[in-house]
Formats: structure tokens, C-alpha cells, sequence
């Protein structure tokens, strides 16, 4: 399994709290996950009930077998500065840097720069060994940006190589692009079963494709059960309308004959709800990509229910 797993998906699917429970399903059996925050939101630390994520590495949860989970968010200004000292030493003099404003210049105006420093410490946890020589993480979850921007974020790093033709900035952007467009990486896309999310993941794997970045799995969230299908709803509007009426009325319930067309109602309209979904996992299908399936909670996402999706995901086989 790709040791860099980067989550995506249009806004709204749930992507962040994809990404936390992936993080929590493949830190089983004393496997370490880092869970990597590139959009400054604090997400993570929300949906994991814990203070604001600092510029380093925290531990902030436990997983099935005594896996843990650490946490990063990353901040462009602070990756700029490890960058400076780590190729050019600056040190003190980057920190002066910082108080002139040319750092947050370089990460907010310079093309592209942000986006390398993110990717870039992402990048760098995947390779990092301890003094042993074993991965210091067994695997790092990026919450990334949006389908929408996903390919121009991981692929500004080949923009920057051709600017850059040697030096520092070429070689770091080049080690960059070798780590996410290796097979260590892939790249999944979260979506609903609705029109617009659907066409969105189509439309981010056939960028991510293009640009040869590898394309993991469709990760479908909120799944409602199916209960009724168009036949049922038929069948229960004719000549089941008494039946439902009497089984009404035999639970105790007042004034069944005027409930039956409400729920009727309401029946019809979780068919058509299934009807659509089908069409919509129909045309998922027709990526040709593995697929993930996670309910909809209806307490709504709580750490328990991070911890209940990880094991959802570890059903369907993440971490095997």
C-alpha cells in the first residue's frame, strides 16, 4: 500500500473527516500514521477534540493495537524557514527575513512557492528514517486541497522545476515530483452519491490522469441504507394502503387513515433518493477505480464516529 495517501473530494463530502478516520485505520497493530493539515482550517484538531495543531509533529490518537496517530498542521512561513536553514543556513538571518515580511511575501505572492513547501514537508515525513533506518512513519495522510484544485497543488512542483533550472528550489521540486509520482503515493478522491459531487471526482481523476499523478480510490461518504426501492412504494400506495392503515392503527397510532398518505409520501421520496444514487454509483463505475463505502452517521462525526468509520475502512481492507 502507497505510503503517502492523499485525500481529496469536493467540498462538503466530508473529506477532512475521511481523511482522519484513513489515518486511523491503517495505525493498527503498532503501525504510526501522520496526519498532515495543509489548509490552515484546524479541521483535524476539531473533529480529534483537542487544542489547535501547532507547527509540529503531535501525538493525538490511539488506534486498534496500539497504532497511534500524530498530527501536523503545516504552515507555509515555518516550512519556508526550515527550507532556508536546511539549504542555505540562514538561521538567525531567516528569522530577520521574517520580521522584514519577505517571508510571507514568498509564501503568498511567489507563484507556486506555497504550495512546494507544503507538499515538500509532507513529502519529507514519508522519507524520513530514523537513526535505526526504519520509516519513522509507516504512512502519512494529507487532508488536501479540493477536487477542483488537487492537480495544480500536487503538480506546481514540476512548474517550479522547469522556473528553476538548478539549484536548491530544482532539486528540492524534482524530489518532490519523484515521491508523488511513484507508486509510494495515491491520491483518493471523497464524493457523495449526488450529480454534482460525482461529476467532480470524474472530472478530478481525468486531471489527475493527465497529469500523471497515481489515482488511488473513490471513497463514497454519508451512504444512507437503502429501505424501500420504486416497487415497494407502488405496491404500498395500491392495494396495500388498507394494510398499512390497519398495522397502523393495531401499533396504537391515532388517526392512521390520515398517515397513510404521508407516508407514503415520504416513502416515494427516499425511492427516488435510491433511484438517483444508482445512477450516480453507475456512473463511479465507470471510472474503473476501487471503491470505499462509509455510512452516514446519524449522531452525526464525533470521535466515536471517526473511530467507528476507521473500522468501516478497515473492513473494506485498508491496512491489509
Amino acid at each position: 500500500m502507497s505510503r503517502l495517501q492523499v485525500v481529496s473530494g469536493k467540498g462538503g463530502t466530508g473529506k477532512t473527516t475521511v481523511a482522519a478516520a484513513l489515518a486511523l485505520a491503517l495505525a493498527t497493530e503498532g503501525k504510526r500514521t501522520l496526519l498532515v493539515e495543509v489548509e490552515g482550517r484546524q479541521g483535524i484538531a476539531q473533529l480529534f477534540e483537542t487544542e489547535a495543531l501547532p507547527y509540529e509533529e503531535r501525538k493525538i490518537a490511539v488506534s486498534s493495537g496500539g497504532g497511534e496517530v500524530f498530527a501536523l498542521a503545516i504552515d507555509a512561513e515555518r516550512a519556508l524557514l526550515d527550507y532556508l536553514q536546511m539549504f542555505y543556513k540562514l538561521g538567525s538571518a531567516g528569522r530577520a527575513l521574517k520580521k522584514l515580511g519577505a517571508i510571507d511575501f514568498a509564501t503568498t505572492v511567489a507563484p507556486g512557492v506555497r504550495d512546494v513547501l507544503l507538499t515538500g514537508k509532507a513529502c519529507e515525513a514519508v522519507r524520513r528514517r530514523s537513526p535505526q533506518g526504519s520509516y519513522v512513519y509507516d504512512y502519512v495522510v494529507m487532508d488536501a486541497p479540493p477536487t477542483g484544485r488537487i492537480t495544480r497543488f500536487l503538480h506546481v512542483n514540476d512548474e517550479v522545476a522547469g522556473l528553476a533550472k538548478f539549484g536548491p528550489i530544482h532539486n528540492q521540486a524534482q524530489a518532490v515530483m519523484r515521491v508523488l509520482k511513484s507508486p509510494q503515493t495515491a491520491v483518493h478522491l471523497v464524493t457523495l452519491l449526488e450529480e454534482m459531487p460525482v461529476q467532480e471526482t470524474a472530472d478530478g481523476v481525468a486531471e489527475l490522469r493527465a497529469a500523471g499523478l497515481p489515482v488511488g480510490k473513490v471513497i463514497v461518504n454519508m451512504v444512507r441504507p437503502h429501505l424501500l426501492d420504486e416497487d415497494a412504494v407502488r405496491s404500498a400506495s395500491g392495494e396495500r394502503r388498507e394494510e398499512i392503515a390497519g398495522a397502523l392503527a393495531a401499533a396504537g397510532v391515532s388517526g392512521a387513515d390520515e398517515l397513510v398518505d404521508p407516508l407514503i409520501e415520504e416513502a416515494a421520496e427516499h425511492a427516488q433518493r435510491v433511484a438517483l444514487e444508482r445512477e450516480q454509483r453507475a456512473a463511479l463505475n465507470r471510472l474503473e477505480l476501487p471503491s470505499y463505502e462509509l455510512p452516514l452517521l446519524s449522531e452525526g462525526v464525533e470521535l466515536a464516529g471517526l473511530f467507528q468509520l476507521a473500522k468501516e475502512l478497515r473492513k473494506q481492507g485498508t491496512g491489509s
